[in-house]
């Protein structure tokens, strides 16, 4: 409710006749709404959030319980209603009213889909939402400067994973310029991964994006829209819960120009289950996130945490919430004594209460609060009593919140998720073109090893021609050889055939000539010596004479 140009929302004192509070100069100064379970944090948060909205204000803010959609519907005019408003006299100023609404959802049932890309979460936040240790977030930091330097885009998953895919097979290549990259310490990314799959981040990151500018929407009677991200799925999913109001808030903080301390803040920010944001958090996360917080507020950006303790946000991270709000804290083990002591001693004293005992015994709808007053002091602690929202107290009902989301100027932009090119294409193509690349060496080898083979039996055969052919050529000569010494001794034989045959012509021939020769020799011996007789017989031996020096002679 506006007062004078600044938001009402409790009163005090016993009349309830003294209003609390906020001035819109002060609200970029952060704040924290807390309190137990049931003690009245939803109703605040509404009254604040139609406030701000009717400032010009936009909005943003979790529903995790599914209550806060009945913004889009005005309050019922109950006896009950009736009764508070007269209580808080606010009669003349209260009305029933609703406000600009739009549904978000990061799985896209109850709101349009929000998403971011892998490379907008950057890895810090990433490794926040994966749960990694130092070492870990350290190998995801060097996975996001490699696909830097290769001008590759990282906008979901399987992108992220293509991505530390590429890093383990080239593993050696890489080391001389980005270090050494263990494949074990991959393989945990990568189920990290997997398991922040699970849990819907497949539907988290991808585009379109989110454009933060979106969330500085006014309806025409210029009144700030109540962006409601519907957390009910998702704050089961604390990892993923995390990771997107981390990258919300850093978000902001690199795209808004600085406008010191506006007259309003440009945009106001409630972060429900705000422990979830900080658990498991690393030191270098938990600095920057403290930063972020501190400097934001010159982008005219005012961040509040909802929770049930004080103790669940950092004490860096409390030194920078300037308006507080405190509802009952329970407190009974040790633990919860201390925070109760260091929560109450965290307010300038009011001499009219005690406020560490105060804390224990608020009622439903009642606080403790200490707003920053002009100049940047802290009020003093004042028991108040929450204002009761103008719009419906309660959930909405499903078609009032599906018709809101179909008439939302947003939807036809984030409705359909777009898979462009990105690092998994680009991986996928190169791991075809190795298999393609692969497959051509392998069939070149298999050619080669083919014509080698038909090379070898070609030489075999060769050889054994080779063989055969030398084989038979021996075989020829040893034949020719053969038919020569055949022929030469045949020949041989005829001579020496022939040898006879003329040695016994010869010897025929020489005897009978030696006989002839003889007788008439003999005969003329033997008729000078004889006579007739000596000449017969001289002739008869003349000749046998011949014959027997002439056969005398072939012998010899």
């Amino acid at each position: 409710m506006i007062n004078n140009g600044r938001i009402l929302f409790a009163k005090t004192g016993e009349a309830l006749s003294e209003g609390i509070y906020l001035d819109p100069k002060m609200a970029n100064r952060h704040g924290f709404i807390c309190g137990a379970t049931g003690t009245g944090k939803t109703v605040t948060l509404k009254v604040l959030a139609e406030s701000f909205s009717e400032l010009g204000v936009p909005v943003f803010l979790s529903d995790v319980k599914g209550d806060l959609g009945g913004m889009i519907m005005q309050g019922d005019d109950t006896a009950d209603m009736r009764s508070r408003i007269e209580r808080f006299h606010i009669g003349d100023s209260f009305s029933f009213k609703k406000f600009p609404t739009a549904f978000f959802d990061i799985f896209g049932q109850n709101g349009m889909p929000l998403r971011t890309t892998v490379s907008e979460m950057g890895p810090q936040l990433m490794a926040q939402c994966l749960e990694l240790n130092q070492t870990q977030t350290a190998v995801l930091s060097v996975v996001y400067k490699i696909a830097d330097d290769l001008g590759l885009l990282l906008l979901d998953t399987k992108d992220l994973k293509a991505m530390l895919s590429y890093v383990v097979e080239n593993s050696a290549e890489l080391e001389l310029e980005y270090g050494h990259i263990a494949k074990q310490t991959v393989s945990t990314i990568v189920r990290a991964i997997v398991a922040i799959e699970a849990e819907g981040g497949e539907q988290f990151f991808g585009e379109p994006a989110i454009d933060i500018n979106d969330f500085f929407s006014v309806d025409p009677d210029g009144r700030g829209v109540i962006n409601i991200l519907d957390a009910q799925t998702l704050i089961n999913k604390p990892k993923l819960y995390s990771a997107f109001m981390l990258y919300l808030l850093s978000e902001l903080f690199e795209v808004l120009p600085e406008v010191g301390d506006p007259e309003k803040p440009k945009m106001v920010f409630f972060f429900d289950e705000a422990h979830l944001l900080f658990k498991n958090a690393s030191s270098a996360l938990m600095e920057k996130i403290a930063q972020v917080i501190k400097l934001i507020r010159s982008k005219g950006v005012g961040v509040y945490f909802v929770t049930q303790s004080p103790a669940d946000i950092p004490d860096e991270v409390t030194a920078q919430l300037s308006n507080r709000i405190e509802h009952a804290l329970r407190a009974y083990t040790p633990a919860e004594l201390k925070n109760l002591k260091a929560a109450a001693e965290a307010f300038r004293e009011n001499p009219d209460f005690d406020t560490k005992e105060l804390l224990t015994q608020l009622g439903t709808g009642e606080a403790i609060v200490s707003m920053l007053e002009t100049g940047g002091v802290p009020g003093i602690a004042q028991h108040a009593y929450i204002l009761p929202p103008e719009s419906l107290m309660g959930p909405v009902t499903d078609a009032a919140r599906k018709d809101a989301v179909l008439r939302n100027k947003l939807v036809d932009k984030y409705s359909e998720m777009i898979d462009r090119d990105s690092c998994y294409e680009f991986m996928m193509r190169r791991k075809q073109q190795l298999d393609t690349a692969a497959e051509e060496a392998k069939k070149q080898a298999e050619l080669e090893k083919a014509e080698k083979a038909e090379n070898a039996v070609r030489q075999k055969e060769q050889e054994a021609l080779e063989k055969a052919q030398a084989k038979e050529a021996e075989r020829l000569a040893r034949e020719k050889q053969k038919l020569e010494e055949k022929a030469a001794k045949e020949a041989e034989k005829k001579a020496q055939q022939e040898s006879k045959r003329m040695a016994k012509a010869a010897k025929s021939v020489l005897s009978t000539t030696a006989g002839s020769v003889g007788r008439q020799v003999g005969y003329a011996v033997g008729g000078s010596v004889g006579g007739k007789f000596g000449k017969t017989l001289g002739g008869n031996i003349g000749a046998s004479l011949g014959r027997n020096i002439l056969g005398t002679l072939f012998k010899g």
